[in-house]
């Protein structure tokens, strides 16, 4: 059997792409994953443009592949996800060590690439938008976890002035709801109980039922419906598209847990407006109240920017005092990184770099406080949990997820992997719970 490695970059979709991307070469071409670069056939890079300097990751990363391909020139070398998509044919013309490079709607065409670019020698290229078609070409999943995540939409209609995901993974398009409830019943029977719904602006699904157009809302009850998921989870929210209906679910599905993931970016309406959002703080502050009236002990997490274009000492204020009204749970923030191609490049940036690390150290500061003060308020308390495997730090230990996300370490027997147990946390650390496992 021929053995594959592949290092994926960046989001959630990413994780799942690879994942795909695996189930196809081993339905297809009989690969098998492995751990070490060193053994692989086949060495696939799954891209993410995100952040600054993404292109250049991607191109050290290819030079050390590239001794690999040195000593074993059979090695193939693949690139694929966002940076593929948006520098494609450069890639080969700079790394001529690299033999195939595909975009995120196109990975299902990697077996068939792999095949041409092995008896053709010639290198292979494909960074086309067929819309959904990858998903009519997946293999169900051979998963053995208990935690797994739905594709249910692709790309971004948004535009906003940061960000490159509509130039890297197209216009949104909505998987049928029916297609859908399919790969999930399949995960249920394999023994998942947590489902993660995907999409880079998953709360405007539009996904088809019976012919009709639906809502994310409607999916996520469908999808309680399924006998042995026990768990939803949805990633990655706009909040401009946060429809009524999502908001009145936290009411009556209790499948749908506790913690949104619902990125603001920054509390000031001037930069929001800068940044194509489409909402003000105000709104924004509104929903979350909203949201809270109907599920009053849920949480949220959030992405900031800081040191976007123009941003004043007053901005960032806005910023940190949306936040300190929100009371996030953990969150991810970033110095704002020029991305190309994107009307934020183009504007004047008269924000030194000091003051934006200076901004980003105060704004993670507070977010690790807040985080912070959730974690002791949970220990004392007990929290009906997931046990989804052994404890990455001890291995005489099982970890567990809370609703909000939150991952706790626990002694106990390997029989508990994949069951919801009760565990009364005992302890905060810096980035986990302690807990004990009670018994009734």
């Amino acid at each position: 059997m021929r053995k594959v490695f592949i290092k994926t970059h960046g989001c959630q979709m990413n994780e799942y792409d690879s994942e795909k991307m695996l189930d196809l070469l081993a339905a297809k071409d009989d690969f098998t994953p492995t751990d070490n670069p060193e053994d692989a056939d086949l060495l696939v890079l799954n891209t993410c443009s995100i952040r600054e300097k993404a292109q250049e990751k991607v191109f050290h990363q290819i030079g050390r592949w590239k001794k690999l391909k040195d000593k074993n020139p059979h090695v193939k070398i693949a690139i694929g996800g966002c940076v593929a998509s948006q520098e494609g044919k450069k890639i080969t013309q700079r790394a001529p060590a690299v033999d195939i490079v595909f975009g995120p709607q196109t990975l299902h065409r990697l077996p068939n690439m792999y095949k041409d670019a092995s008896q053709t020698f010639n290198r292979q290229l494909d960074v086309s938008f067929p819309k959904i078609e990858k998903f009519d070409y997946l293999p169900q999943s051979n998963t053995d976890e208990v935690t797994a995540f739905v594709s249910i939409a692709e790309g971004c209609n948004k535009y906003c002035s940061f960000c490159v995901v509509p130039h890297t993974r197209g216009h949104e398009v909505s998987r049928p709801v029916e297609d859908i409830l399919l790969e999930i019943n399949s995960l249920a029977n394999r023994g998942v109980r947590e489902i993660n719904l995907l999409g880079q602006n998953v709360n405007n699904f539009k996904g088809t039922y019976r012919d009709k157009k639906t809502s994310l809302a409607f999916l996520i009850e469908k999808t309680s419906e399924i006998k042995g998921i026990d768990r939803i989870r949805y990633t990655t929210s706009h909040p401009y598209e946060f429809k009524d209906d999502l908001v009145e679910l936290y009411k009556h599905v209790p499948e749908l847990v506790s913690h949104v993931h619902l990125p603001v970016q920054s509390g000031s309406d001037r930069i929001l407006k800068l940044m194509r959002r489409r909402y003000t703080a105000s709104r924004y502050l509104d929903l979350i109240a909203r949201i809270r009236a109907n599920r009053p002990n849920i949480s949220f997490s959030s992405d900031f920017i800081v040191g976007f274009p123009g941003e004043s000492d007053k901005d960032f204020q806005d910023t940190m005092d949306l936040v300190e009204e929100v009371a996030f749970d953990e969150s991810f923030s970033f110095v704002y990184s020029p991305r190309p191609n994107t009307p934020a490049a183009e504007m004047e940036d008269d924000i030194s770099q000091e003051i934006k690390k200076e901004r980003l150290a105060i704004l993670q500061h507070k977010l690790n406080e807040l985080s912070s003060k959730i974690s002791r308020k949970m220990v004392g308390t007990t929290e009906n949990c997931l046990v989804i495997g052994v404890s990455k730090k001890n291995p005489g230990e099982l970890q567990a997820r809370t609703e909000n996300n939150r991952v706790v370490n626990f002694a106990s027997n390997h029989d508990k992997i994949g069951k919801f147990v009760n565990i009364k946390i005992v302890d905060q650390l810096t980035n986990s719970l302690r807990g004990k496992l009670e018994r009734f």
